[in-house]
């Protein structure tokens, strides 16, 4: 059954289902603006998928076809998966931050081999073993689900507001989830009157009961060694202090204090980078130090493609301990362990 939320002032959701997946669906929102509505996020490219977003702007009293823009939150495929048949129906625009944008043109322009090719060499780098590596040896070049992302066609510009007629919808640049991920402050009176200053579309970055997933902003032609983590850590503070009345989420439900819920996420990452100091003891590999760390289910529990996403997590985490000076690497180890300082 297809779920609309009217939130009051010209905004709804629509819970678009996600397929095998643990989160259930993504919550896509539609604004109404004096030019028709503008979705924000668009939900995964599956055909039930389409067929429930489909189904929901009905509910709302609008269609795929009368849609005007859409809004990009982030790159990743629950976000972004259906903007390309939405601008299909309805020759909408599609708007996204510049980073998140050279992310989606890369993975256009990239052949599926350069891609296995540059995971193995970087699961090899993190010292996976080799059952974890064969793999991706093994693979066959083919079309993987989610390499044709629509290209935008408008950029976010970070502290602009957007052109939503009759909205005030200003964007803040929000990396680290993804390198161009943005949350969206709707700068209007709260319909309930609830106190604080509007509302915030916050995408993956804020969620009531969940911390996103800090990974690797992965490139295979760029060597730059970014810091995702940091990214991520000061991102929220700036979020914090925009102090919105309601935050509305991609994923599970809207809350109210984002600055509360800022301070819970902040604090958790501080305990766990002061737990895997304490791991870091002892000089491991990035593949070791996830097999340590603590997840939602046990190590042999977590299914493939999960323990390599848990790797790049553990990189990320351990990238700001070697930029804050609280680890390094070990000279000369291959694969390259790390140890605190």
């Amino acid at each position: 059954m297809t779920q609309v939320t009217d939130h009051g002032g010209g905004v709804r959701s629509l819970r678009v289902p996600i397929p095998d997946n643990p989160l259930g669906h993504t919550l896509v929102y539609v604004v109404d603006t004096d030019r028709g509505p503008v979705l924000i996020d668009t939900g995964w490219d599956d055909p039930e998928s389409w067929d429930t977003l489909a189904r929901g702007l009905t509910a709302c009293g609008t269609s795929a076809a009368e849609i005007h823009g859409v809004v990009i939150t982030h790159h990743h495929p629950d976000h972004h998966g259906l903007s390309g048949r939405v601008r299909e129906a309805s020759g909408a625009w599609i708007a996204m931050h510049a980073a998140d944008t050279a992310v989606v043109r890369r993975t256009r322009e990239a052949r599926p081999e350069r891609w296995f090719s540059y995971m193995t060499a970087k699961l090899s780098a993190a010292g996976a073993p080799e059952e974890h590596i064969a793999p991706l040896r093994a693979a066959r070049p083919r079309a993987l689900p989610g390499l044709s992302p629509a290209l935008p066609d408008r950029d976010i510009v970070p502290g602009e507001l957007l052109e939503l007629p009759g909205r005030r919808l200003r964007a803040i640049w929000t990396p680290g989830h993804t390198p161009g991920h943005v949350c969206l402050h709707l700068e209007e009176t709260h319909p309930a009157q609830l106190p604080g200053r509007g509302r915030l579309f916050s995408g993956d970055h804020l969620l009531p009961e969940i911390t996103p997933h800090i990974g690797l902003y992965e490139d295979p032609d760029d060597a730059t060694v970014t810091d995702p983590l940091g990214d991520y850590l000061d991102s929220l503070e700036r979020v914090g202090r925009l102090a919105p009345a309601e935050v509305l989420p991609a994923h599970q439900h809207p809350f109210p204090d984002a600055a509360a819920r800022v301070r819970e996420l902040l604090t958790h990452h501080e305990s766990r980078l002061t737990a895997l100091l304490a791991l870091l003891a002892e000089p491991l590999t990035p593949w070791q130090l996830a097999e340590r760390m603590e997840w939602n289910r046990p190590w042999d529990q977590i299914p493939y493609g999960s323990r390599t996403i848990a790797v790049s997590e553990a990189e990320a985490h351990l990238r700001r301990l070697v930029k804050l000076g609280r680890a390094e690497a070990v000279p000369g180890s291959d694969p390259v362990t790390y140890t605190a300082v």
